[in-house]
């Protein structure tokens, strides 16, 4: 029996806890630790297959990598901070995009069923890259005064209200923007993972009562979840890459 009384196992924070499978010097490395290891094989080594040994005529797995960079180059970065500007950044943000994919897509693969991003810490280094690379940009490209002003907005033509503007543009980019970035890919995992787990663990609860067709039911809205998610976890990394681009492309701009 669950500790509500009823028998059924609902899901709760314990369904994003595990147990180390290995313990090296103290080091615990569990499940998420694992999927996100191979995830990073993964997309490294679909690229390496797909482009290690380029054709002029590509093949199949070639051409699903040229469709992937292609889509990531022109549909985000060119898009967002111009083919000047944006192609030295494009490694970068496909890389962001495929690892984010891929560590979302887990969620949906039997035996794996997890999604990493779910796991706070990831999408909070990930955030931590772009943040790291957009704020020392922003001074690079502006200097040390120039570089606060275009991250404070700082504008003498809004008069008396500048240092309001400036402090609060101050605290949405240095500190709640990196905040948002991450919670905004993890919020999504979460609680994509939490309505698939209630509603497997519903039907095979269901199926073991007398409620039978409520359970063909929760079967369905399992189903239907799964092609949702599916589709939340490709616009979560495009999401992503998107604002990641925006915030590099501020950096290059003279304001915000």
């Amino acid at each position: 029996m669950s500790d509500n009384g009823c028998g059924f196992p609902a899901p709760g924070l314990h369904s994003f806890l595990f147990k180390p499978i290995a313990t090296v010097g103290g080091f615990e490395f569990n499940k998420v630790m694992l999927l996100a290891l191979l995830t990073t094989l993964v997309v490294v080594s679909f690229f390496f297959m797909a482009f290690g040994k380029a054709k002029v005529v590509p093949g199949k797995l070639q051409l699903m990598g040229e469709a992937g960079y292609d889509f990531v180059r022109r549909g985000i970065v060119y898009e967002t901070m111009g083919k000047k500007d944006g192609e030295k950044y494009v490694p970068l943000m496909v890389s962001l995009f495929f690892f984010i994919w891929i560590m979302n897509i887990w969620s949906v693969i039997p035996l794996t069923q997890f999604p990493v991003a779910s796991i706070f810490a990831y999408p909070v280094v990930l955030a931590l890259i772009v943040y790291l690379i957009w704020v020392p940009l922003t001074f690079k490209k502006h200097g040390f005064v120039g570089g606060w002003k275009n991250i404070t907005g700082y504008d003498n033509s809004l008069g008396p209200i500048k240092w309001l503007v400036s402090f609060i543009e101050f605290f949405s980019n240095l500190l709640v923007r990196p905040f948002t970035h991450a919670v905004r890919l993890f919020a999504n995992m979460f609680a994509g993972h939490l309505m698939l787990v209630m509603f497997t663990v519903a039907s095979w609860y269901l199926l073991n009562s007398f409620l039978i067709p409520a359970a063909g039911v929760s079967f369905v809205m399992t189903m239907a979840m799964i092609l949702f998610e599916l589709f939340v976890q490709a616009v979560q990394a495009y999401v992503f890459v998107l604002l990641a681009c925006s915030y590099i492309q501020g950096a290059l701009a003279k304001h915000h």
